[in-house]
């Protein structure tokens, strides 16, 4: 295990994930003396095993994180534990967010607006799909906003998505080639993916793109030393309280070591930034760094994930393919008033033809925890070969009273544990319900002999330290600094104001890859 710094170094960033790696990456190539401290194990790709095992010790590990309110965040579902973060178990859904979800308050009257367009970012996903790779279609995609066509073919569709394209096309809807980060061809000395079905245990191959396969190696090639097993519990700042000294962490052996840079990076995971920033509270700061505004910790929001799961006659082999899926259906998504009629708000999409395994978290069998017995058996036979699925990601709406808060209660290094408070708000549920009852239609159009659809859950975590116009109403601005703590950068899901209806890894690229740039230019007013 390479050896932390002992004298001061240009940036520490917290976090090994997509925004962490990303930022490492492009500070290191710049030239910069860069350490990433990452809480969870060392992991490599030959470390990867394809099994639903495997799949669980990718998530979330170490204290946990105490969830109240009405609904669930999910948090030992979305977040990562070791190298990689949650990058390591993501299915490598990357559509861009639309025009429309950026002005969610100018539009609509509701929720935040974003202090950047789409246009800010567009640039910046040309270059992430550039860079990482994305194979889909951007001519079917018609849905898509403005971008440079995807650099490799779509996925290949199966019966699966055959089958379940048929049901839109009979409801008068299209469906396009999912965007997926994964390689439809051998693609910048990485493999070409097999379809096995295996994406959120790991991909050995490196044909997913993920922080281990893109940006890690780019860092550590740059100079960049990773140091896993070192968890940062605080983040210090000067006497003054006007800028950030570096942060204190525990060594894997127990040891409390300080990493002093120029810059720190906060690029944890959604929940632990918002933690580490009030558990970092100094008599300057007393309600925690960088909360001037008091929105540090609040409008957390997900998406609720809406699985659609039907039988079928025709064979459909739903163990193969990619996790994430074959198709995209998009029909609604630019009018979030579409189902205002039921009190519906927002969009969302389908992601069709999700690979299924027999078991485990997401497997065939937990898709009907009413059948017991004999009646199992009889039903796996079918379903391994007959069944078909999607999953629509709906928009929930960005709220001031979801929030991350610290507990009373304390983890093994004295740092108090997360509390999250989310509840869904009414027109949320009521787009979920709307997103189901227009699902299960679609597999009965398709043919389907049953179908049925899986309680909400939670995917992806957005919020806690959210951007905005100035530190009146935000913790950072759009580059993700720090209004209070000019040479603090945070990275993540954690700056959307608004969640959209779409998974959140590319734009996360995209914000990194803005801001590191920006990092770069202004390198001297931000260290000061």
């Amino acid at each position: 295990m390479t050896a932390l710094p002992a004298e001061k170094i240009d940036a520490v960033v917290v976090g090994s994930g997509a925004a962490g790696s990303h930022f490492a990456a492009r500070l290191a190539q710049a030239g910069k003396r860069v350490a990433i401290l990452e809480a969870g194990p060392a992991r490599q790709n030959n470390d990867l095993v394809s099994s639903m095992l495997w799949a669980r010790r990718l998530k979330s590990a170490g204290a946990p994180v105490l969830e109240t309110g009405k609904d669930t965040v999910g948090y030992g579902f979305n977040a990562g534990s070791g190298v990689g973060g949650s990058t390591m178990h993501h299915y490598a859904v990357w559509p861009r967010l639309h025009e429309n979800d950026f002005r969610v308050k100018s539009l609509y009257g509701r929720s935040r607006d974003w202090p950047i367009a789409y246009t800010d970012l567009q640039r910046y996903y040309d270059r992430v799909q550039a860079e990482c790779g994305i194979s889909g279609d951007h001519e079917k995609e018609t849905t898509r906003p403005p971008g440079a066509p995807y650099p490799m073919p779509p996925v290949p569709v199966a019966e699966q998505g055959r089958v379940v394209a048929s049901g839109f096309e009979a409801l008068g809807m299209k469906v396009s080639p999912l965007p997926l980060a994964v390689t439809s061809r051998p693609y910048k000395g990485r493999a070409n993916c097999i379809w096995d079905g295996w994406c959120d245990a790991g991909c050995p191959i490196g044909a997913l793109a993920n922080a281990q396969t893109i940006h890690l190696p780019q860092a550590a090639a740059a100079g960049a030393t990773l140091h896993p097993d070192t968890e940062v519990v605080r983040i210090l700042t000067s006497a003054d309280g006007k800028r950030a000294t570096g942060v204190e962490a525990v060594t894997h052996d127990g040891q409390r070591v300080r990493v002093m840079a120029d810059v720190v990076v906060l690029a944890a995971f959604t929940i632990q930034n918002p933690r580490l920033l009030l558990a970092s509270a100094t008599p300057k700061h007393p309600n925690g760094l960088a909360n001037r505004s008091g929105t540090l910790g609040r409008f957390i929001t997900t998406h609720g994930a809406a699985p659609i799961f039907g039988l079928h006659e025709k064979e459909t082999t739903p163990g193969f393919g990619a996790f994430g899926g074959q198709l995209l259906n998009q029909t609604h998504y630019d009018n979030k008033n579409a189902h205002e009629a039921s009190g519906a708000f927002g969009s969302y999409q389908w992601m069709i033809a999700n690979a299924l395994k027999p078991n485990g978290l997401l497997g065939i069998a937990p898709t009907r925890p009413d059948i017991r017995g004999p009646a199992l058996t009889a039903f796996m036979e079918r379903a391994t070969r007959h069944m078909i699925s999607m999953t629509g990601v709906v928009e929930e709406e960005a709220m001031a009273e979801n929030r991350v808060t610290l507990a009373k209660r304390k983890d093994a290094h004295g740092v108090p544990l997360a509390s999250v408070a989310y509840t869904t708000n009414e027109a949320s549920a009521a787009l979920w319900n709307a997103a189901i009852a227009e699902g299960l239609s679609v597999f009965k159009a398709a043919g389907a002999s049953e179908s049925w659809n899986a309680p909400r859950a939670s995917m992806h975590i957005m919020g806690g330290t959210v951007m905005g116009e100035s530190a009146a109403d935000s913790v950072t601005n759009s580059y993700g600094q720090a209004h209070d703590l000019p040479n603090v950068f945070i990275g993540g899901a954690g700056l959307f104001p608004t969640a959209g209806g779409v998974n959140p890894t590319f734009t996360i690229h995209a914000l990194a890859a803005r801001a590191s740039e920006y990092l770069l230019k202004h390198w001297s007013s931000a260290v000061g």
